[in-house]
């Protein structure tokens, strides 16, 4: 099991490079990059008029790796340009859309900046994120990226208080973006998440705080994975983020409601529902997008605290 020696090592090597940076002018959060940035990026934006109106829903674009990328927006109806807020990018499932996403995750209802990028079609027609065998030839790492720089750009972000969450594919692409971002984003809840081996290797530059939410009825994305398609058991997806994040390999249970099984690992911050008998769902006590049938247990509001008890430091 990797120790805290390994991230030791990582954070002196990164001072050194960026001591070696530091005799060259760093780029500005508007400039979009060629790589993903892994690193907090200061933000530029506060004591600035929003350029999109407050409480509602607004559809923008930037270009990314040379295409026009589209996401929608929402920030608080209070919103005041001299706080900083923090950020919730909340990523769709395969053919679906950020409005639909939106309508199943709410975090439009925090106060937040709410983000919900759009994927773009992939191989089959649909949209989808990278991270899938149907997904389309673009770097969605990069996209989202240089989403963060033109956020921190435009409005008053916290560049320590930057999450990512997502449904299927979505999740999925959370999952990857765990091992291509968390010196960026402070943590992460995949939600029946896709984790397929396109996601590529798996070597984060910090312990990852991740929640997982998983259905085990799930038939879309079985819990106990598809190897046909090479996705791994949830058990399994998540022993590996215990060795790389280097907790306890057992996890202590515990059950909030009936039907619903915590697991919490020791010495680092990795959490997953087990709910029991649920689909292909963004569980929710009452009727959602996903399904007429509800479940035991609503995801969003366990996703918004465990993602307000974390930070970059």
């Amino acid at each position: 099991m990797p120790g805290p020696n390994k991230y030791l090592r990582r954070l002196a090597l990164a001072a050194v490079a960026t001591a070696g940076l530091s005799l060259f002018a760093a780029p500005t959060a508007s400039a979009a990059s060629s790589a993903p940035v892994d690193r907090p990026v200061p933000t530029t934006g506060c004591h600035r008029p929003s350029p999109v109106p407050a409480g509602v829903t607004t559809l923008r674009t930037l270009t990314s790796g040379g295409l026009v990328r589209e996401y929608t927006v929402h920030v608080p109806a209070r919103y005041r340009p001299s706080r900083s807020y923090p950020v919730v990018l909340s990523f769709h499932g395969h053919k679906r859309t950020s409005k639909y996403q939106e309508e199943l995750s709410g975090f439009s209802a925090y106060d937040a900046i709410s983000v919900y990028p759009q994927g773009l079609t992939g191989t089959d027609g649909e949209s989808a994120w990278t991270g899938a065998p149907y997904s389309a030839a673009a770097d969605d790492v990069l996209f989202t990226s240089d989403l963060l720089n033109a956020l921190q750009r435009d409005l008053c972000v916290d560049s320590r208080r930057i999450y990512a969450t997502g449904k299927s594919n979505g999740g999925g692409f959370v999952g990857v973006l765990a091992c291509r971002m968390p010196g960026r984003i402070a943590a992460f809840a995949p939600v029946a998440g896709a984790f397929y081996p396109q996601g590529g290797p798996c070597d984060p530059s910090r312990p990852a705080p991740i929640l997982d939410f998983h259905g085990t009825a799930d038939t879309t994305i079985p819990y106990t994975g598809n190897p046909a398609k090479g996705l791994p058991t949830l058990p399994a997806w998540l022993a590996g983020w215990a060795d790389r994040n280097g907790c306890f390999p057992r996890p202590i249970e515990y059950s909030p409601e009936t039907g619903v099984t915590v697991q919490h690992w020791i010495g680092c911050s990795l959490q997953h529902y087990r709910v029991e008998g649920a689909g292909h769902v963004w569980p929710s006590t009452s009727p959602n997008n996903d399904s007429a049938t509800p479940t035991v247990i609503d995801a969003t509001p366990v996703v918004w605290r465990f993602f307000q008890s974390h930070r970059l430091r």
